[in-house]
Order: structure tokens, then sequence, then C-alpha cells
């Protein structure tokens, strides 16, 4: 089960650990993890890895509580941006940094 949470990535291998640490008899804690493990097919790796982080950072450390991150669109915030691609324009009538020293 944890090499397919490290598929999804880190924040979901540290929820699962805090899952399984958290629920008193190992049966709960492993029906939580594959259910977060399902969720993939719905909503994707990058959202479930975005969910699993907020859920760290906030303690919320349930299958419930990764469930509402989704459907309230509350993981988007800690989503990767992506990187700008190609060159920075250049043109003349825009000023860099160097121009307010």
């Amino acid at each position: 089960m944890m090499s397919v949470a490290a598929k999804i990535g880190p924040s979901t291998i540290a929820l699962f650990e805090a899952i399984m640490k958290a629920k008193p008899h190992p049966e709960q804690g492993f029906r939580a993890c594959l259910g977060i493990l399902r969720l993939e097919k719905s909503y994707g790796a990058q959202r479930v890895e975005a969910a699993c982080h907020r859920g760290n950072d906030i303690g919320a450390t349930s299958y419930g509580s990764v469930v509402s991150i989704l459907k309230h669109g509350l993981d988007k915030a800690y989503a990767q941006e992506n990187a700008p691609e190609g060159e920075p324009i250049r043109h003349a009538n825009i000023r860099g940094r160097g121009y307010y020293h």
C-alpha cells in the first residue's frame, strides 16, 4: 500500500503514516488509506497529493477530511504551480528591476 502511495507523492505517504498511528486498530487505518487511494481515479494523483498535503498541515487525518478538501476545492491552493515556459519577454516598454534602483 505504501508503494502505491509513493507513486502519488510524499504528502500521501506522510498522511498514511499519520492515519495508521491515529487509529486504534490497523484495519481501520488500512481501510481509510484504501479509500484515499481510490480517490485518485476520480480526482487524479496531483489533486489527491495536494489534498493530503493540506490534510497534513491542518491535522486532518481521516478519509472524510480528504474527501471534503477535494469536494470543496481546498486542495487547489496547495497544488504546485507550473513554472513559466520559455524566455522572459524582452520589449522596450517593459522595465526590469534595474529600472527601480
